[in-house]
């Protein structure tokens, strides 16, 4: 599994003009799943975003997690995140899980996110989306889960 993270002050995802998921202060998290990746993975990243120290501290030092500002998240399947761009001007997605399988492990963590307490919205698994942000910092970083560094 993979996230590329971002500090947001606001973010928002629309399909079709409407707003379907939005946030304030929080992480808008872009995630992507490969052939690999089991619930453990799932949870491990969920914990990794919820207790990552990216937000400042009194003293301006990014030393504080989501969960200790009371953030909330912002998920948005990316699956593009997985691209292979070695060869060629074209990027393979062949890294990327199977349609069906990334549907249910996106579903699933959504839910897992849900269960730490924390708002979560989302986006709208296989839709052509606007995302829109307000990055602040800026502040992005990606994530990759254990079995995504294994496995390369």
């Amino acid at each position: 599994m993979k996230a590329l993270i971002q500090r947001v002050s606001s973010a928002s995802v629309q399909i079709d003009d409407e707003i379907i998921g939005a946030i304030g202060r929080g992480i808008l998290a872009l995630v992507g799943f490969g052939h690999d990746d089991t619930e453990d993975d799932l949870r491990w990243m969920s914990c990794k975003i919820r207790e990552l120290r990216v937000f400042p501290d009194r003293q301006g030092n990014m030393n504080l997690s989501l969960q200790d500002v009371a953030g909330e998240l912002l998920i948005v399947s990316q699956f593009t995140l997985h691209a292979n761009t070695r060869k060629g001007r074209r990027p393979s997605f062949l890294g990327a899980a199977d349609p069906s399988m990334a549907e249910l492990l996106y579903k699933l963590f959504v839910q897992i996110c849900g269960e730490g307490g924390l708002i979560v919205r989302h986006g709208s698994f296989g839709a052509m989306m606007n995302v829109e942000l307000v990055n602040d910092g800026p502040v992005t970083i990606m994530i990759d889960s254990p079995s995504e560094r294994i496995s390369k």
